[in-house]
């Protein structure tokens, strides 16, 4: 059953899908960079400007930032790209998903060798047209939904490659793998092979860079959509920051004092804010800025284990580790949202937030109802509440699964379960059973395992983990001597 059939059907049994209720529904925009961390950006989200938000300049993001609210804890759904993606369009956490780690070829799980266990069975092929997703909806609603940049969020080889099959009404660039052959026009955006950015042969042999040519083609859709008196989704996902760390011409120079990988990494964060900056102003040429909700943030955490200069595992300090990582370096992320209106201008919030809170959160923005058949499959939380400053929410609990290796060694790089409630973060490593307990207030940068030290704390958090793990019904890693899924954490610590 196609996506759009089953949203038919929705309708026609009566699950809840209704027109909406708005008059004039906002524009909405989803900016999700590629592999920014929590400390790429001039933005400040610790308590104190660091040396890495003094590194970066972002103009851009600190003027979204001005007009709308800034989250200091936010969080995405994974630590790697496909399973945070797919969950910003399902509402649902990776382990409800069975999206657990990225995807590339059909059938082909590309989970890296971890000596002592195996990656259970998951949906390699991710999203597939009978997913009821984010732009499904919205488009059911009378949206006109736009994909730009990178997908990763169905495998090569299956119909999820195409953002058209999943509710999408234009798609520019994406398709099933997560990274660009070539940054450069000149190359074609291309290496020869599976990697290369389909779709935008009038950029081919041209000087532009890839996220500017992206930025264009976005800003052309804006426009049609505007033409056509169409309120519009617009999914901005620029490739960038992700590898191949290419230098963008029009701001290298500005970091010449920086190694040169680390000068071409600041200039495609410089190039991402940029196109930032020109969607934001294209709004306000429109006429539609105050009509126009505009979120910002990143995939997962920042990539710290390889590729970059310096010591590994330090590029998002003062968080521990990086991309691939249980630690928060791994899943803490910069966001922003700018809801004209109704965020408080220049505010920020220490709530945290996930991911996959964007699904019911923008639809909720559009009118738009959950279907009953849904409403009880989500693990994303409504937060307009939060953003229109009503009274802090109750607070909640945050987990994470990831039952893959990432195959960069790295502090917290294996397959793990985590949980984060209030101040304490709990990792149960699916290897040794071993647990692991911080406390993120005093403690930001992971380096004191307090779990010898709260026993009682860790067995009440481990057993939180596990009643969790069993509703959303998630696969656990294999243990690859009995053949047996590893143990959920509280039957781990035993008696």
């Amino acid at each position: 059953m196609t996506n759009r059939c089953l949203l038919a059907t929705l309708l026609v049994t009566g699950c809840g899908l209704l027109p909406r209720s708005q008059e004039s529904p906002p524009n909405l925009i989803v900016f999700l960079v590629d592999d920014l961390g929590w400390q790429d950006s001039s933005l400040a989200l610790h308590d104190e400007i660091t040396p890495l938000n003094r590194r970066y300049r972002t103009p851009n993001v600190e003027r979204l930032a001005a007009q709308g609210v800034s989250f200091t804890q936010a969080y995405a759904s994974a630590p790697v790209c496909t399973p945070t993606r797919t969950s910003l369009m399902t509402g649902r956490s990776p382990a409800r998903n069975h999206i657990t780690y990225w995807t590339l070829r059909a059938d082909q799980d590309t989970s890296a060798r971890f000596p002592g266990l195996l990656p259970p069975a998951w949906r390699v092929n991710g999203l597939q047209p009978d997913d009821v997703t984010l732009p499904a909806l919205l488009g059911a609603a009378g949206y006109r939904t736009i994909h730009v940049g990178k997908a990763h969020l169905g495998a090569v080889g299956t119909p999820g490659s195409d953002p058209t099959q999943l509710g999408f009404d234009v798609n520019v660039a994406g398709h099933g793998p997560g990274a660009p052959g070539s940054y450069l026009g000149v190359e074609s955006f291309a290496r020869g092979g599976v990697w290369d950015v389909p779709g935008l042969s009038s950029w081919h042999g041209q000087d532009v860079y890839l996220t500017r040519a992206l930025c264009s083609e976005a800003m052309d859709a804006v426009r049609a959509a505007v033409a056509d008196d169409r309120p519009f989704f617009l999914h901005m996902a620029p490739y960038a920051v992700h590898t191949p760390i290419t230098a963008h011409p029009e701001f290298v120079d500005e970091y010449d004092e920086l190694p040169a990988v680390e000068a071409a990494y600041a200039s495609m964060i410089a190039g991402v804010d940029a196109a930032l900056g020109d969607l934001l102003d294209l709004l306000d040429e429109l006429g539609i800025a105050d009509n126009t909700v505009v979120v910002f943030t990143s995939d997962n955490g920042g990539l710290s284990a390889h590729t970059r200069a310096g010591e590994p595992h330090t590029h998002n300090a003062p968080l521990r580790s990086g991309k691939g990582s249980a630690y928060e370096g791994g899943v803490r992320v910069p966001a922003v949202v700018r809801w004209p209106g109704v965020t408080s201008p220049g505010t920020r919030s220490s709530v945290p937030i996930v991911t996959h809170d964007l699904f019911p959160t923008l639809l909720a923005m559009a009118g738009v109802p959950i279907p009953d058949v849904l409403s009880e499959q989500l693990d994303g939380a409504d937060l307009t509440a939060l953003l229109a400053g009503s009274t802090a929410p109750p607070e909640r609990t945050l987990a994470w699964h990831q039952p893959h290796y990432w195959g960069v060694p790295g502090p917290g790089i294996e397959p793990f379960s985590s949980l984060r409630r209030g101040r304490w973060k709990l990792i149960y490593r699916h290897l040794d059973r071993g647990l692991e307990l911080y406390d993120l207030q005093d403690d930001l940068g992971e380096t004191h395992d307090l779990s010898a030290q709260h026993q009682e704390l860790v067995a009440e958090l481990a057993e939180e983990l596990s009643r969790w793990l069993e509703q959303v019904d998630a696969q656990m890693s294999i243990d690859e001597a009995s053949g047996l899924p590893v143990e959920w954490p509280d039957q781990a610590l035993g008696d």
